[in-house]
C-alpha cells in the first residue's frame, strides 16, 4: 500500500486535536448516581477535556463540548436485527451500559458509559416522550453506525457563530443546502436531534404566530444544533447529580467547605486572598480609636447612681 502523506499528516492532527488531558480536578457529578439515575434515549452532555472540546467550547460560548444518546443494555433495545447491530459494533459485557455517539476520528460507534467516569457529565431528559418513540429515536442513531464523523459540517457551524461582521453569509452557506441522498456523514449533536425530528419531539424549534393568535411550531435545521441546545430546551428535564445533595444535609451551612480561606480560579489554582489597602483603609476609618467603657448594669453593681445621660420615665412626653 503507497504511503499517503496527506492521510497520515490528517491522522496527526486528529490524534493531537482528541487527545484527552488528565482531570486537573475531580468532576463536578458523581458518576455512580448518573449510572442509577440514566435512562434510555437520555442526553448525556460531556464538557470534555480534548483540544477540539475547548474550541467547540469557546465557539458555542457554552461548558459542554459534545453530546451522546444513552440507549442503555443490549437488552433494552427491542429490535433484535438492531440488538445484532449494535453487537456487531460492540464486543464488550452485553450488559454494558451504552452510548452512541459520533467521534471526530472515530466516525458513529458505540461506547460504554464508563468511559465518561472522570468527566463531568449533564443528563437531558425528554420530557414525556413514550417508550415506542425512545425506541425510534435509538432505531435512528443506530442507523448511524459506521458513519465518519462530518468534519467539514463542524467547520461550518464554527463558522456560522462568528459575527456576521467577521465571516460574510454566503461564506456559510453550505449549512443550508439541501441534500436529496441519504447522508454518510454525522455530528453527535445533529445526528440526536435529527433523530428526536424524526418522531416529532422538540428540542428548539421555531415558532411562528398565526393570524388567529395561535403558534405554530416548525422544525429547526438539525444541522445548526449544538450541545448546549438540549440544556438550554423546554422541552428536556435537566437531571443533576452531584456530589453532595442538599437533600441528604440539613442545611448546606454544613457541607465541607475549606477552613483555610482559600479561593480557586477555574484553571484550579488556589489561594489566600489578601485584604486590598483600600478596603483596609475604608475599614479603620469606621473603627474608633478607643473602644468606650461598657456600661455596667447597676442592678448588678448594687449602685443607685445614675449617668447623666440617663432618661428618667417622667421626663418623656406622654401624647394621646
Amino acid at each position: 500500500m503507497a504511503f499517503n502523506p496527506a492521510a497520515w499528516l490528517g491522522r496527526k492532527i486528529v490524534r493531537w486535536l482528541t487527545y484527552e488531558h488528565p482531570q486537573a480536578n475531580p468532576p463536578l457529578c458523581d458518576f455512580e448516581r448518573i449510572r442509577y439515575e440514566v435512562r434510555p434515549c437520555d442526553v448525556i452532555l460531556v464538557e470534555g477535556r480534548s483540544r477540539v472540546a475547548e474550541i467547540i467550547r469557546t465557539v458555542t460560548q457554552s461548558p459542554w463540548s459534545h453530546s451522546a444518546l444513552y440507549i442503555g443494555r443490549i437488552h433494552d433495545i427491542d429490535d433484535p436485527e438492531l440488538r445484532e447491530k449494535v453487537l456487531s459494533f460492540y464486543n464488550g459485557d452485553p450488559n454494558e451500559q451504552l452510548v452512541i455517539e459520533a467521534w471526530l476520528g472515530e466516525g458513529t460507534v458505540v461506547n460504554p458509559l464508563e468511559k465518561y467516569r472522570g468527566d463531568t457529565l449533564r443528563v437531558c431528559r425528554p420530557t414525556g416522550l413514550t417508550r415506542q418513540d425512545a425506541q425510534q429515536v435509538m432505531k435512528f442513531t443506530l442507523q448511524h453506525l459506521g458513519f465518519e464523523y462530518d468534519l467539514r459540517q463542524l467547520l461550518d457551524l464554527a463558522r456560522f457563530l462568528f459575527p456576521y461582521s467577521v465571516i460574510p453569509r454566503r461564506w456559510r452557506s453550505s449549512l443550508f443546502e439541501h441534500n436529496a441522498g441519504t447522508p454518510t456523514r454525522s455530528v453527535c449533536s445533529s445526528m440526536i436531534a435529527a433523530a428526536f425530528a424524526s418522531v416529532k419531539f422538540p428540542v428548539l424549534p421555531v415558532l411562528e404566530e398565526k393570524q388567529d393568535g395561535s403558534l405554530r411550531m416548525i422544525p429547526r435545521n438539525s444541522r445548526m444544533f449544538t450541545p448546549r441546545d438540549f440544556d438550554y430546551s423546554p422541552y428536556f428535564d435537566i437531571i443533576k447529580c452531584p456530589h453532595l445533595d442538599f437533600g441528604k444535609r440539613p442545611s448546606y451551612r454544613e457541607l465541607p467547605w475549606d477552613k483555610k480561606g482559600r479561593i480557586c480560579n477555574d484553571d484550579g489554582e488556589c489561594f489566600v486572598p489578601t485584604m486590598q489597602p483600600e478596603v483596609a483603609e475604608a475599614r479603620d476609618s469606621v473603627l474608633p480609636e478607643k473602644a468606650a467603657p461598657e456600661v455596667q448594669d447597676s442592678r448588678e453593681t448594687g449602685s443607685n447612681e445614675e449617668t447623666p445621660d440617663a432618661i428618667k420615665p417622667s421626663d418623656v412626653e406622654k401624647t394621646s
